[in-house]
């Protein structure tokens, strides 16, 4: 086995400095159609596809050539922000982002073709996860809760709407989603006893075409707030439903003042995407009481389950639950713990944990597992087909949680402090809930996410800043490579005249790593002559 280690020196050595005429870039009108069925070349959504698998069918870099994997370029923000981004690569173009900035670069060489900056704002800089692509445009939600049209050619600005009152304490940070002639938006504001909800404009125009509350608009009396809405849902173009979660309810650890289930807080919800209606909803954490936003990705599949053919929805929750529904219609096929997990008194017949008021936060403080920041997050999971492996980047914790009554009504009306946690890569087995193999993380966890491809392969990063590349049938490093910064991103992968490149961002630079070109031409020639 090869094992490739590479530092910023050699990453200096192929820096991307120059830059290319915007006018010499061709750019694609990116239709349904090539969101629906993405070629080789384009990584058109923040998934990949719809599904939110994360998965690739490329097959260039196999568990054999992988060791010989090498820099192909490396592109520099420039910016302190860490790129949380997953960038988007339309007809040759990359597209990725950090709070108030957009970039355009040739996803050959890394080499700039525009950058968008936009105007000094109040709201939160919390981190900004890409954009959307539609036809000639290019959509980014900003920190202070705007939603902007770009030029695709040049990234000029042509229109800028307001989703939500960031002096309210709204902010956005996730890539709009793009169902047919619907952008469709969320927002983040759960410290603020706020309500949530989910937006749809017109892509053309901005104006606003539906709007789903996750939460009663404010005023409403006695009812619950909260239910943020901060990352991107999936897609199911044949039952056209979009599937999105929801965060928690607010004050946020203090459940004695919203009684109840608190709906539809933490919770996965089917919406139709051309009204906003909710088709149904499966509550993750009813009465959460701990900080467990259910917006993690809902990953789509459709397999076996139980012998029957199933369309799936399968999430691994940061609650600590790994669930299975029929996506037709909300209904639980598997619930399973996938970590240490002591908060509940058991599962419902529906499926959904069964919360214990002794594991409520207390003045005096009470055990928790996971913590705050919970089982998993916003790291997005992949699903491998050819395995049946729910791959997930999980953090196995325990922290003591607080009530203050005199914070008891509004905020976060309380404290976490976390005790112990690491980084731990799962491979789950979806019929069976069982944990196939686990490779270790780190110390405290890592922030990246996973990808998969055909060829056997997953993508990760770890706690101390290296790029893995790991075997998808059991787990064990097959390469790796020093990034220098930790990891807040999820890997990519696409193919450009016959080259396949993996993209991971760390800290402030986006890395491109590929194959030699002469081991490429070597094997073309090979196959060739056969």
């Amino acid at each position: 086995m090869k094992v490739l280690k590479n530092t910023f020196l050699l990453a200096i050595s192929v820096l991307a400095l120059n830059f290319v005429p915007a006018d010499s870039v061709r750019a694609q009108q990116l239709d349904t159609a090539g969101l629906t069925h993405p070629s080789k070349d384009s990584w058109p959504s923040y998934h990949g596809d719809y599904s939110g698998r994360r998965h690739s069918s490329l097959t260039q870099i196999t568990t054999q050539n992988v060791g010989n994997l090498g820099l192909a370029w490396v592109f520099q923000t420039g910016q302190n922000a860490t790129i949380k981004s997953s960038p988007l690569l339309v007809d040759g173009i990359l597209y990725f982002t950090v709070p108030d900035n957009v970039w355009a670069i040739d996803a050959r060489s890394g080499h700039q073709v525009w950058h968008y900056t936009y105007p000094p704002n109040k709201g939160l800089h919390l981190g900004q996860r890409g954009v959307a692509v539609y036809k000639d445009s290019v959509y980014m939600l900003a920190p202070d809760a705007h939603l902007v049209s770009l030029n695709i050619k040049d990234g000029t600005v042509r229109w800028n709407v307001v989703v939500a009152d960031s002096s309210k304490g709204y902010w956005t940070t996730h890539p709009p989603v793009v169902v047919g002639n619907h952008l469709i938006v969320g927002v983040g504001g759960d410290m603020d006893n706020l309500p949530a909800f989910i937006k749809a404009y017109d892509p053309e125009t901005g104006a606003m075409q539906w709007e789903w509350d996750a939460t009663p608009p404010s005023g409403t009396p006695n009812a619950t707030t909260g239910g943020t809405t901060w990352m991107p849902g999936t897609y199911d173009p044949e039952l056209n439903l979009i599937y999105w979660g929801t965060g928690n309810p607010t004050p946020v650890l203090n459940g004695k003042t919203r009684p109840g289930d608190d709906l539809y807080t933490c919770s996965i919800v089917a919406l139709n995407p051309d009204t906003g209606k909710l088709v149904w909803a499966f509550q993750v954490s009813p009465h959460d009481t701990h900080d467990w936003d259910a917006v993690e990705i809902p990953v789509l599949v459709d397999g076996t389950f139980d012998g029957k053919p199933r369309k799936m929805l399968m999430q691994a929750s940061r609650n600590g639950y790994f669930f299975v529904l029929d996506r037709t219609n909300g209904k639980n096929l598997l619930t399973t713990t996938f970590g240490p997990v002591n908060w509940t008194s058991g599962v419902d017949k529906e499926g959904r944990p069964i919360p214990n008021p002794d594991k409520e936060p207390a003045p005096d403080g009470r055990f928790i597992a996971p913590d705050e920041g919970g089982l998993t997050n916003y790291r997005s999971p992949s699903f491998d087909p050819k395995t049946g492996l729910f791959i997930v980047d999980a953090h196995p914790s325990y922290s003591i949680y607080f009530a203050k009554p005199a914070d008891g009504s509004y905020g976060w009306a309380g404290a976490d402090y976390g005790l112990w946690g690491k980084g731990v890569l799962e491979a789950i087995d979806y019929k069976t809930g069982k944990i196939r193999w686990t490779h270790e993380l780190g110390p405290h966890g890592s922030g990246a996410g996973v990808l998969t491809t055909d060829s056997g392969l997953t993508f990760t990063g770890d706690a101390h800043g290296n790029v893995l590349a790991l075997d998808t049938s059991d787990g064990k490093t097959l390469w790796h490579a020093g990034s220098g910064s930790p990891m807040q991103s999820s890997p990519i992968t696409y193919e450009l005249d016959g080259r396949q490149y993996v993209i991971m961002g760390s800290g402030g630079v986006l890395f491109a790593w590929a194959l030699p070109e002469d081991s490429i031409k070597g094997e073309h020639h090979a196959l060739s002559t056969k």
